[in-house]
């Protein structure tokens, strides 16, 4: 199943405001879900393995690394968390980086939130418009994304134009 985001990934000093907004906005909140992501060495794009208590996904997609509202295309495979694919990749693929997250999940109609708390990086807080049959198109999304970074207090200088593997695996040569 492949879909369209436009997304942010942003540094949240106050979680409980953006819990509070999402909550005034009568947010579905679907829990809270720790998460496993698995990333594989490829040679384009991003491949990760999602596992979780609520989301168990392979999840391969393309995004440009910059700050601001960034488009990705998503392919995502619904894992069986009892399967062996996890073995599979690492054996034929090998590990990138491992992040470690316990991430809360709300929704505002095709718009998702990510409360995500990073070991290792901190607290963000993630942006994702999604069109998943292709009726929204990129600039309703850019529209959507821009309108809830304005209404959760995001700041320029709190954006991150990179992924959380990336952060991590900075961290790590830095180190």
């Amino acid at each position: 199943m492949g879909h369209l985001n436009v997304e942010i990934k942003a540094r949240c000093e106050n979680q409980g405001k953006a819990r509070d907004i999402l909550k005034s906005l009568h947010a579905d909140f679907k829990g809270v879900d720790h998460q496993i992501d698995t990333h594989f060495k490829v040679s384009n794009g991003r491949l990760k393995l999602r596992e979780g208590n609520i989301e168990n996904y392979l999840i391969f997609y393309e995004r440009e690394n910059r700050e601001g509202p960034k488009q990705s295309k998503v392919t995502l495979f619904e894992n069986n968390p009892d399967s062996s694919l996890k073995e599979i990749l690492v054996k034929a693929l090998g590990t990138f980086v491992i992040v470690d997250k316990q991430r809360e999940i709300y929704f505002v109609d095709n718009v998702k939130f990510h409360v995500d708390t990073v070991e290792g990086l901190g607290a963000f807080i993630e942006i994702e418009a999604i069109d998943r049959d292709g009726s929204i198109g990129k600039d309703r999304l850019r529209e959507q994304c821009d309108h809830y970074m304005d209404l959760l207090g995001v700041k320029a200088d709190d954006l991150i134009s990179v992924s959380y593997s990336d952060l991590l695996e900075k961290r790590i040569v830095d180190n």
